[in-house]
Formats: structure tokens, C-alpha cells, sequence
């Protein structure tokens, strides 16, 4: 990797981290610069514009994503225990960013508003939640999941755990919210478990 590459990545990287934090309305490359302790002007010639890096902070954030969540549980047998590493690997990530997942926090940011970073983000997630049902539909080419299971629909209610998950521990600070969690996944894989 050349070091221009590796200053981007590290900007980047930067501006995910205060993206949780701020929000991707508040990332702007005036507080990037600042916060990273780099020109401004440095900062436009990687982006020239707010709307450039707010893009380029959500795809560098999924970068992370599939690096730290999916890959991990693409390593695993496939089926319940893909689904459930995926799970664990995803409540581990909401916990690592210092303002919760970025994209939990983009989705309420970005729903109503059009434009590039709206656009990422949706076709972001309509992959995330496509990865999840491609792992649920694995499991039950292999017979572990129910053959009248939607898997579709196990995407759906596992991102709906994983919303209830992130309000219950950043917006109610509930101490339980990880465990409550847990506790709804698998209930989820059991009753997507094959009947035997």
C-alpha cells in the first residue's frame, strides 16, 4: 500500500470514529482537520466536498464491518453457528465505537433525507441484511434450519435485535441490553432450528 493510500485510510478511519460520536451531519472537514490535526484545505483535496467524505466514511466504516462482523463468521461451519458468531460479532462491534454503530445512527439521520450518503447507505444495508439471509437459507440447505423458514425474515427480526439492542444500551444506558439480546437471538435460532 502506498502511503497516500495509507494517509487516506488513516483519515478515514478518523473520520468514522468521530462520525460515531458526531453523526455524519456533524463530520465536517473543518472538525476532521481539526480533530485529526490536519489542514483543511489538505482535507478538500481528498474530498472536495462534506457530502464526498460522509460517503466515504460509510464505505470505509463497512470495510470495517466485514473485517470485524462478517468475515469472522464467514470462517465458522454455516447455518445456526454462522448466524449466531455473526450475532456475537455484531454486539461486540456496536460496543467498540465510542457513539455505537455508525449506521444504526446514520439510518435515523439519513431516512428522510435524499442524496449520496443516503444511497450508500441503504445498498449497505440491504447487503447486510442479504448476507444474513444468505447465511439462514446455508443453514437450511445443510438441514439445520427449518425448510419452511424465511430467511428473509430471520435478516429482518435479527436487525431488529440488533436496533432494540443498540437503544436499549446507548439511549437507556441499560446495563442488560447485551443479555437481552442474546437472550432474543436464541430465541430466534430456536425456532428457526430443524424439527428433528
Amino acid at each position: 500500500m502506498r502511503k497516500g493510500e495509507r494517509t487516506r485510510g488513516a483519515i478515514l478511519d478518523g473520520a468514522w470514529k468521530l462520525a460515531t460520536e458526531l453523526g455524519l451531519e456533524g463530520l465536517t472537514l473543518g472538525r476532521l482537520a481539526e480533530e485529526l490535526d490536519l489542514s483543511k484545505s489538505g482535507l478538500f483535496a481528498h474530498f472536495a466536498s462534506k457530502e464526498n467524505l460522509q460517503v466515504q466514511t460509510l464505505e470505509r466504516a463497512a470495510e470495517r464491518f466485514t473485517d470485524i462482523v462478517v468475515r469472522p463468521a464467514l470462517k465458522v461451519r454455516g447455518g445456526e453457528q454462522r448466524l449466531r458468531v455473526l450475532a456475537e460479532r455484531w454486539l461486540d462491534w456496536e460496543k467498540r465505537m465510542p457513539g455505537g454503530c455508525l449506521f444504526v445512527a446514520a439510518t435515523a439521520e439519513l431516512d428522510d433525507r435524499p442524496g449520496p450518503a443516503r444511497d450508500k447507505l441503504v445498498a449497505l444495508q440491504r447487503e447486510w441484511r442479504a448476507t444474513i439471509a444468505r447465511i439462514a437459507k446455508r443453514g437450511q440447505d445443510m438441514g439445520e434450519l427449518r425448510r419452511d423458514l424465511d430467511p428473509e425474515q430471520v435478516a429482518f427480526e435479527l436487525q431488529g435485535i440488533f436496533l432494540a439492542g443498540h437503544e436499549n444500551a446507548r439511549l437507556f444506558r441499560d446495563p442488560r441490553a447485551v443479555e437481552r439480546a442474546r437472550a432474543a437471538i436464541e430465541r430466534l435460532l430456536a425456532d428457526a432450528r430443524a424439527r428433528s
